[in-house]
Order: C-alpha cells, then structure tokens, then sequence
C-alpha cells in the first residue's frame, strides 16, 4: 500500500504540541470522564497521523499541507 505524505512539517508540529497537551490534561485528571477520554483517543491519533505524515481526511477532501515537491510544480 502507497500512502503519498500530504502532512506539511508545521501541520506535524501543532499536531504533536495539541497531543501531548491534551495527554498531559488527561494524566494530570484535568480532562476527566467522556471528555479525558475523546481527548486521549484524539490525541493518539493526532500522533499517529504525524508519525505517518498522512491524514485520511486530508485524503477524503483533498487537502495537502504538505508542500509540493519540484517535480510536482509544473
């Protein structure tokens, strides 16, 4: 399976600073109940879309942050 990168670095960035604070609320009992939990399962796939620099709904509406590579520009 060939997943093309359409994460940008700055996207990467703030997704990885909004899910380690939203972890950081959840362990510190901030962010309790239903709430904690959303935030917790957001956040693990805020980092996995990082990780991968792919995000499917980037995908589904046809959005790339990532910047395109010469090749790509003509």
């Amino acid at each position: 399976m060939n997943i093309k990168k359409n994460m940008g670095n700055l996207d990467r960035i703030i997704r990885t600073v909004v899910a380690l604070a939203a972890a950081a609320l959840y362990f510190t009992n901030t962010l309790t109940g239903v709430v904690g939990t959303v935030a917790l399962v957001v956040a693990a796939i805020f980092l996995l879309t990082s990780a991968m620099s792919f995000c499917p709904i980037y995908r589904l509406v046809g959005l790339s942050t990532c910047p395109a590579s010469p090749s790509e520009q003509a």
